[in-house]
């Protein structure tokens, strides 16, 4: 089967297609993904952006990446990668980090996933959130994506729809929490699929440094050499090159509020 992006490739010789900015109508976001360090490549030169705007961004953990350091054993590196976490939220401009705690590494996605993201959306009433590359690869080819990535991200899209409906999961309909169906779009950064993006030239370095502040996680990967600025600047500047930027964040955007 070939994808839209790759039909595209194959009838436009000059390249990739540009992207369409994504909306900034918006005040309230909520970033959920798997693990700490999934939004900083990437996503969070996009929320310093935001941030520096006056926009709100909450960011929630479903896992705090305890299976990601080798090393280390998974009591420990549940400490390390939160208290990294909330520095590197910190560098864009993110004062709220929320851990669901639920098991690195094993995510699975259905009604359990879903019940505990809806009771995130319904707390946090956002009008945009924010999630990682759902799809089965990051390439539209051949580089794999993670299991908890894939789970977390379709669970996502179910439990935008959940939070609004309050016939589903009405227990959590207590203390004052109230069905929210105001989210607007859901964005998936990094996504093979993007067609919208957003211009980071000007907050690269701060996403380049939330990165950085992983340095317990990323000392790990490979051997040890990995550079945060090198790999970031090869992610954003092709983006970048789609939107007539130096640097720019891809998203594929699926809309909520058309219906």
């Amino acid at each position: 089967m070939v994808l839209p992006e790759q039909e595209v490739a194959m009838t436009e010789p000059t390249g990739p297609r540009p992207l369409e900015p994504v909306t900034e109508q918006w005040q309230r976001a909520l970033a959920i993904v798997a693990h700490p360090d999934d939004l900083e490549f990437g996503a969070a030169a996009a929320v310093a952006r935001w941030t520096a705007q006056g926009r709100q961004v909450v960011y929630c953990l479903v896992t705090s990446g305890e299976a990601g350091i080798d090393a280390m054993p998974p009591p420990r590196a549940r400490e390390v990668r939160e208290r990294e976490q909330r520095e590197s939220a910190a560098l864009v401009g993110v004062g709220t980090v929320e851990f669901l705690g639920l098991p690195d590494g094993v995510l699975e996605y259905g009604v359990p996933l879903r019940r505990a993201l809806a009771g995130v959306v319904r707390r946090h009433r956002p009008e945009i959130v924010i999630t990682n590359n759902f799809r089965d690869t990051w390439d539209g080819a051949y580089a794999l994506n993670q299991a908890d990535h894939i789970a977390t991200g379709r669970a996502v899209l179910d439990a935008v729809r959940d939070a609004g409906n309050r016939w589903v999961f009405p227990e959590q309909l207590v203390d004052g929490i109230e069905p929210w169906n105001g989210v607007r779009q859901v964005w998936a950064a990094s996504s093979p699929l993007a067609a919208h993006g957003v211009d980071v030239t000007d907050t690269f370095a701060r996403g380049v440094a939330s990165l950085r502040a992983h340095d317990a996680y990323l000392s790990g990967l490979g051997d040890g050499s990995f550079d945060p600025e090198e790999f970031l600047e090869g992610l954003c500047r092709p983006v970048g090159a789609r939107l007539g930027v130096r640097y720019g964040t891809a998203f594929e955007v699926f809309h909520f509020d058309l219906w």
